[in-house]
C-alpha cells in the first residue's frame, strides 16, 4: 500500500484498533473452554497461545479494503471475505455457506438479501468487525457511520445488523477523534445522534441511563451481551463497557468477559473501540495473541 500522509495516519489508527479487536477476540474465545472458567472468575490470563476467530479475520478484510481503496468498496470487501474465509475460525453456518457460494461465483447481493427468508441477518457479525473503520474515519464520524452501513450490507442486510455496525463505527470514530478523550456520556450521546431509530438505538438509550452502574453483569442482564448473537442483544452492552472503561484496556476487557454471552465478539468490539481511543493493550497480552495474518497490507511510501 502506498499512501499520502493522511491515509498513512488513518491506516495506523485502524491498525491500532484492529490489534485491540484481535486481542479481545482471541482472549474472549479462550473463555468458551470450560477449563479456563476459573481463570476468568479470578481475572487471571488463560494459557497461551490465544487464537482469534472470524471476528478478526473479517476485520482484517475491512482494513485491507480501506488500505487499497481509501473507502469501502462492497465488491472488493465481499471478495476479500470469501477469499480469506477459514471455515475453522467459528463462522456461523449461514455465513459459511454464503461465503462458499461467493467463492464459487455467486452474487453477494442476492445471497445476503436472501438470508433468513429474505429478512437478512440481524446478527452481530457486521458490528464485530467494524471498529477499525471507525478509527480510520476519526476525523469524520458521520462518514464512519455511512461507510459502516455500506460495509454491513455485504453480509447483513437486516436493519438492526446495519445500525449495530453504524453504532460501533461511530463509537470508535468518536473515541479516536483528536483532542480530549470523550466522557462516557458524551461518547454514547454522540453515537445516539449518528444512528437511526432502531432496537439498537433504544438499547443504547438504556445503556446511557445505566452508566452509573458499576456491575457489568447487572447491565448485561438488562441490555443483553450477545447470548442471542443479534446486533441489538450485543451492541448496547459493548458500547456501555467501552464508554465506562475507555482509557483502560485491561479493565474494559475483564468487565466485558466476565459478563458472559458471546464473549469473543463482545471483547472484540470493546477491544477495538478502546484501542481506537488510545488505550494500549498490555504487552504480555499481545505476546500471547496470535499474530495478524500475513496478507494484511503494509504501509509504504
Amino acid at each position: 500500500m502506498s499512501a499520502d500522509h493522511r491515509d498513512a495516519d488513518r491506516f495506523e489508527r485502524a491498525l491500532d484498533s484492529l490489534r485491540g479487536l484481535s486481542l479481545g477476540d482471541a482472549l474472549g474465545s479462550q473463555f468458551f473452554v470450560p477449563a479456563n472458567y476459573p481463570h476468568l472468575k479470578r481475572r487471571e490470563l488463560p494459557p497461551s497461545p490465544w487464537q482469534w476467530t472470524d471476528d478478526t479475520e473479517m476485520a482484517c478484510s475491512v482494513v485491507a479494503v480501506l488500505a487499497d481503496h481509501g473507502r469501502i468498496d462492497q465488491d472488493a470487501l465481499a471478495r476479500s471475505f470469501a477469499d480469506h474465509h477459514d471455515f475453522d475460525r467459528g463462522y456461523g453456518p449461514a455465513v459459511n455457506r454464503m461465503l462458499r457460494l461467493v467463492r464459487e461465483g455467486g452474487d453477494w447481493r442476492e445471497l445476503a438479501s436472501a438470508l433468513f427468508n429474505g429478512q437478512g441477518s440481524w446478527g452481530n457479525g457486521a458490528a464485530m468487525r467494524i471498529a477499525p473503520l471507525g478509527a480510520w474515519y476519526a476525523d469524520d464520524p458521520e462518514q464512519a457511520t455511512h461507510q459502516a452501513e455500506i460495509s454491513a450490507y455485504t453480509t447483513h442486510q437486516h436493519r438492526e445488523a446495519v445500525v449495530g455496525a453504524m453504532a460501533v463505527a461511530a463509537a470508535a470514530a468518536l473515541a479516536a477523534a483528536p483532542g480530549r478523550m470523550p466522557a462516557p456520556e458524551a461518547l454514547l450521546d454522540g453515537v445516539l445522534a449518528l444512528i437511526p431509530r432502531s432496537a439498537v438505538q433504544a438499547g443504547l438509550r438504556r445503556a446511557r441511563d445505566m452508566l452509573d452502574y458499576g456491575n457489568a453483569g447487572t447491565v448485561a442482564a438488562v441490555l443483553g451481551c450477545g447470548r442471542r448473537t443479534s446486533a441489538h442483544d450485543t451492541v448496547p452492552f459493548t458500547l456501555w463497557a467501552a464508554a465506562r472503561h475507555l482509557g483502560d484496556f485491561e479493565q474494559a476487557l475483564w468487565a466485558t468477559a466476565q459478563a458472559g454471552g458471546d464473549v469473543d465478539t463482545t471483547c472484540a468490539i470493546v477491544g477495538g473501540i478502546v484501542a481506537a481511543g488510545g488505550a494500549a493493550p498490555p504487552q504480555d497480552w499481545t505476546d500471547r495473541t496470535e499474530p495478524l495474518p500475513s496478507w494484511l497490507p503494509k504501509l509504504s511510501g
